[in-house]
């Protein structure tokens, strides 16, 4: 059943009529709209919220198996078709400046989407079709030159080109595509949902990057797809489109969203239910006496005489780069408090991350990458970068477990407590991996590596949910006109993953020249610093909702 654009109209009258109309009228019509769309279904169905969230997780599963994936043969691809080293940097730092310049904007232009399938689904699609793209061009791209250019000397050039645009292409859409999915989850579910929503974001994370660089570890060569296809890489192309194409299908089937109409007069909201919609955050508005969107919200009778629609100037405007700007800069103190402490805990964490395999082959096992392919020092090297990639493992899966463990000290230890021990384990394991490299030592205390990465996950865009959670109740308490300055979930979100990539460019620019000064174990006691400094952040500086 679909609440159509005339019975709208025939619920909320215009806004001259509602002006003279009396104040018993106004709540006996807004009842009469609560209750026609009462009538609709748009119930959250108490039974199979779980199955739903979990599907909605699959795209993090995906996303993370393709991030495994990355990780694992990026560098070996680089090197194979002859990247020159001074080019490494620019690799990295294209695809984090291009986000940290387009991401808020794009977060933005999803808050005020009015496509028919809804605002975030269609940013996820195409951020997903980019990422599809981008693999396909760095695993693939020496075959594909190689079957198209004849000549050598132009085979070379043409083939870092295409590997050096699938890197960045991937990269950029693999770190733009979190903000959408989180805040498509923030859309869709009620208060309670979004919390285990988010558990099962970092349960799937930790999942799909474990089962990611467990595929990377085995040798396909001398499986039958790898005598079939032309190399290693295009066997594992295979594997991860397939598994991020189906995660991808399922995540976007998993929960409709509930799409905005605007009209040429005044701008309304025409809230589409019909029975696919079985899954909404509508109820809880229900419930609250009003019917909200990013873009519009029609209050109905939260203050006697006021049943206020928003104007179509004051809605449907799409920010500019200046005014997107604006709004990053005048947000409010907590909001920019927890982008600090988001940004502290990813510089810690990709500090540590981005060597640490490096780091086991040159200090852990005392190998070197620049022997000698044929001698000991560069194969004790390699050993060591194997073992590594088992260390990258348990962190994913430790992660897994931790996102379940989350929920058991929620409600003991609370979002603070949670946010806390997060960076403090992170920051003494990482010291004492630098102090003390021993293999054992630092494969155990890897576990502690996938506690911040949980942490990263989730406790940051839960309170993103419990700040606007908080402003809506206040909004609603004191009676204020519903559309009025009215931050949107997409661009807080995307300023958050936004620090992801502030993060990579600070790294990128700075600790490239102190690797090349002190050696890798500078990235692990770098880590613990900037973890502990973080610590404190957190402890001080951040705001917790009571």
């Amino acid at each position: 059943m679909t609440l159509t654009e005339e019975n709208f109209h025939g619920a909320l009258p215009p806004a001259s009529e509602m002006a003279k109309a009396d104040v018993d009228s106004i709540r006996e019509k807004a009842e009469t709209l609560l209750q026609s769309v009462t009538r609709t279904g748009a119930v959250v169905p108490k039974k199979g919220v779980v199955g739903r969230l979990v599907m909605h997780s699959m795209a993090m599963f995906g996303r993370e198996f393709c991030y495994a994936v990355e990780a694992a043969f990026v560098t070996p691809v680089l090197l194979t078709v002859g990247l020159p080293k001074h080019l490494y940097s620019l690799v990295w730092l294209i695809s984090p400046i291009l986000g940290f310049m387009l991401q808020p904007v794009v977060g933005s232009a999803s808050d005020h989407c009015t496509c028919s399938w809804g605002r975030r689904r269609p940013y996820i699609l195409g951020l997903g079709i980019i990422m599809l793209l981008g693999m396909a061009l760095y695993l693939n791209g020496d075959v594909m030159i190689s079957a198209v250019i004849h000549e050598r000397d132009n085979q070379r050039t043409w083939a870092i080109v295409v590997t050096m645009l699938g890197v960045v292409l991937f990269d950029f859409a693999a770190d733009f595509i979190d903000g959408p999915i989180k805040a498509y989850l923030f859309d869709v579910c009620s208060h309670q949902d979004k919390e285990k929503g988010l558990h099962y974001h970092a349960l799937f994370t930790g999942l799909g990057g474990a089962l990611g660089y467990l595929t990377g570890a085995m040798d396909w060569g001398q499986t039958v797809l790898g005598y079939s296809l032309a190399s290693e890489f295009q066997v594992i192309f295979f594997f991860a489109a397939l598994v991020f194409l189906i995660c991808l299908t399922i995540h976007l089937r998993s929960i409709p969203e509930v799409p905005l109409r605007y009209e040429n007069e005044e701008t309304k909201l025409l809230l589409e239910v019909t029975e696919s919609y079985k899954y909404s955050s509508i109820e809880e508005e229900i419930k609250n006496g009003y019917l909200k969107s990013t873009c519009t919200e029609i209050k109905a009778a939260a203050k006697p005489g006021q049943c206020a629609v928003t104007s179509r100037t004051e809605d449907q405007r799409r920010m500019t780069l200046k005014s997107l700007l604006k709004t990053l800069s005048s947000m409010p103190s907590h909001y920019r408090c927890l982008c600090v402490s988001h940004l502290f805990g990813w510089m810690a964490f990709l500090s540590n991350m981005l060597f640490f395999t490096d780091f086991m082959g040159q200090v852990v096992y005392q190998g070197s990458p620049y022997a000698p392919h044929n001698s000991t020092l560069y194969l004790t090297y390699k050993t060591g970068v194997e073992m590594g990639c088992w260390g990258l493992c348990i962190n994913a899966i430790s992660s897994s477990v931790y996102s379940y463990l989350q929920k058991i000290l929620l409600p003991y230890i609370g979002l603070k407590g949670l946010y806390f021990i997060g960076y403090l384990l992170f920051g003494l394991g990482t010291g004492l991996i630098g102090l003390f490299p021993n293999v054992y030592s630092t494969l155990a205390l890897c576990s502690l590596f996938g506690v911040m990465s949980s942490t990263l996950y989730t406790v940051p865009f839960h309170l993103i949910a419990e700040y606007h959670r908080e402003e809506e109740s206040l909004r609603l308490q004191y009676g204020e006109q519903p559309g009025e300055h009215r931050r949107g979930k997409g661009i807080d979100c995307a300023a958050l993953t936004c620090m992801v990539q502030l993060a990579q460019i600070i790294l990128g620019v700075g600790l490239g020249l102190l690797v090349s000064i002190a050696g890798s174990v500078v990235t692990v006691i770098s880590a613990s610093m900037v973890a502990l400094i973080g610590c404190c952040f957190v402890a001080f500086c951040v705001r917790f909702v009571e």
